[in-house]
């Protein structure tokens, strides 16, 4: 069996007015990501972990933000097709571990719903897939309100 690790990490901008798409949900707030696609960090880190570790370079090489037909698209399509692109290479998720850096609004109470709806994508059990949040104690953009951060494991492999 052969295994891989990948790495993935996102930071989207947050702006008052626009929705707030994490983990294939929208949550409720008065702020939301601004993105070239809907700004859903949380995907776009898990996106960028399975590509990594499955050599397919990275979330900008695969979805440029300079391209029309991405423009406000549901990540989730996009971590749909990069789901495709591992299992045609061979490869199949064993676990995934993620952290949202979010200072405000609370988002621990959609945790369930994110792993149910990612888990559905990914063709995993739900207990494969982690996430967790954490504030940065009010310091540098993220504890000021000015963006998200999200950062993704994962662990692959192929029989």
């Amino acid at each position: 069996m052969k295994i891989r690790v990948g790495i993935g990490y996102d930071v989207h901008k947050l702006q008052e007015g626009l929705p707030f798409c994490i983990g294939g949900i929208v949550i409720e707030s008065n702020i939301g990501t601004l993105g070239h696609s809907d700004g859903d960090v949380l995907i776009h880190a898990i996106i960028d972990s399975l590509l990594g570790a499955s050599n397919l370079r990275d979330i900008g090489f695969q979805y440029p933000d300079n391209k029309q037909e991405y423009k406000g698209i549901d990540s989730k399509i996009l971590l749909k097709d990069t789901f495709s692109k591992i299992k045609e290479k061979g490869y199949k998720i064993e676990n995934i571990d993620t952290i949202i850096c979010l200072q405000s609004p609370k988002i621990s109470k959609y945790i369930p719903l994110m792993q149910e709806t990612l888990a559905k994508i990914l063709e995993i059990e739900t207990e494969d897939i982690t996430i967790k949040a954490t504030t940065t104690e009010k310091l540098g953009f993220i504890g000021r309100q000015e963006g998200v951060a999200s950062h993704s494991v994962c662990l692959i492999s192929k029989t």
